[in-house]
């Protein structure tokens, strides 16, 4: 991977959702929720997590690592709750 290519993955956490164009769009005029993308990062992982037969306390826990400033009921909400719709 070309130091461009890592340096765009690290601007566009949501790479595999969208392109690096259109994310680079919406963040320039305020559309990107920051916490909405961390909490999608955060369900993410934890799957990935107990795809490898992580038990869920363990996985929340590396998760916290992660994520220090966030409690462990916290993450929990995030990964067993699924987000709201937002009705327009």
């Amino acid at each position: 991977m070309s130091e461009l290519e890592a340096i765009k993955t690290l601007n566009n956490p949501i790479s595999d959702l969208i392109s690096d164009d259109i994310f680079d769009l919406l963040n320039s005029r305020g559309l990107i929720h920051e916490r909405a993308v961390r909490d999608y990062r955060i369900r993410v992982k934890f799957k990935t997590l107990r795809a490898q037969k992580i038990r869920t306390g363990d996985a929340i826990d590396s998760l916290r690592d992660e994520y220090p400033y966030l409690q462990f009921d916290t993450i929990r909400k995030i990964v067993h709750n699924p987000p709201k719709q937002a009705t327009v």
